[in-house]
């Protein structure tokens, strides 16, 4: 991965900083709705938690509200 990653001219270490970011971004996310609804992570099935990981790539994926520009 890092040879792949040079040879796309990336930083291979940030490369990864970003992936595990966005893994427990989602993660925590997962955990987030399954404690709003009173279930321990450990109670809930993969089926569950999947699709709380699937909201959560859908979240990160919605365009942003574009900003209002500054002149």
């Amino acid at each position: 991965m890092t040879n792949l990653a040079r040879t796309l001219n990336a930083d291979p270490e940030q490369c990864l900083r970003k992936t595990n970011a966005k893994f427990e971004r989602r993660f925590r996310y997962v955990e987030g709705e399954l404690s709003a609804a009173g279930r321990p992570l450990v109670e809930a099935s993969l089926d569950e938690m999947e699709a709380h990981w699937q909201a959560a790539k859908a979240l990160e994926t919605q365009p942003q509200e574009k900003q209002p520009t500054q002149s």
